[in-house]
């Protein structure tokens, strides 16, 4: 299931138009993508851990910033922090569009794999070397569960571990032919190949909001793709504001409507069409 990415793949990808402040140039073989928009001080612990776990020598990092206006992305701190690219959507769209500009840039740029994880500082970064090492070793899609034996699910918020647990997990599960624990998270690694598949084609405009996460946890099983699961922490505060841009009812309501439409292959790319709908 190599595959090889052509010219005219290439340009069928629809990616988002963004600026590149920062772009120190590419220093390993797989990169860590982050999409943040005004995480405040979030973004900075999240380096500051990264950092002290050693990811830098790992794999390059990247933030991916979707409009941040809250002054918490100093480039002089990125430098510092060990990031070597800062990319800044100006096009249209919201966590999709963020990881298609990101994505689309890595694999223009040789990375073999890409590992995502959110900017909100909820994820343990130690696991990020795990990782890498199972891309590195031959699997596709890398999904980081809080429910396995070694995992950590810390206050999370209740209906959103009953939702996880009962309705998402187990219905992308009997769809897509591969057992997953843990499906609404973004911790997860991608090789390029899959990335870079026709018959997956992440790069189309319908993915702006939440709708390629499902689809991929969808889509990649059923193509055949290596997908594992490794445990992982997330942990959310004991007090205060959930860091979340997800609503409580219209947001958490748009994430049941992609995960049917996912499920009913409703985001699969027409056959025949260069994987443009």
């Amino acid at each position: 299931m190599n595959q090889v990415l052509t010219s005219d793949q290439r340009s069928h990808w629809e990616v988002p138009s963004f600026e590149i402040p920062l772009w120190l140039g590419k220093s390993r073989t797989f990169c860590v993508v982050i999409p943040v928009v005004n995480e405040g001080s979030r973004i900075r612990k999240l380096l500051e851990r990264m950092s002290a776990c050693r990811t830098p020598e790992i794999s390059d990092i990247i933030i991916v910033d979707g409009g941040t206006t809250d002054g918490s992305l100093d480039l002089e701190l990125l430098e510092r922090c060990g990031v070597r690219g800062l990319l800044v959507k100006t096009g249209p769209g919201r966590l999709s569009a963020q990881l298609r500009c990101a994505y689309a840039f890595a694999l223009d740029h040789g990375y073999q794999g890409v590992v995502t994880i959110d900017g909100n500082d909820k994820d343990d970064p130690e696991a990020i070397a795990a990782f890498v090492e199972a891309l590195k070793d031959g699997t596709d899609f890398v999904q980081a569960s809080r429910y396995l034996p070694g995992g950590v699910a810390e206050n999370t918020p209740r209906m959103r571990d009953l939702a996880i647990r009962w309705l998402h997990a187990p219905l992308l599960s009997l769809c897509s032919g591969f057992h997953w624990t843990d499906t609404t998270q973004g911790f997860r690694g991608y090789s390029g190949r899959m990335l870079v598949d026709p018959e997956i084609a992440p790069f189309r405009d319908l993915f702006a909001g939440y709708e390629l996460l499902a689809y991929l946890s969808f889509r990649a099983p059923r193509l055949g793709y290596r997908c594992r699961e490794l445990p992982a922490a997330r942990r959310y505060p004991a007090t205060g504001k959930v860091p979340t841009k997800i609503s409580a009812f219209r947001g958490n309501l748009g994430l049941l409507r992609v995960l049917i439409m996912a499920c009913l292959s409703r985001y699969n790319p027409s056959p025949g069409r260069g994987g443009k709908c």
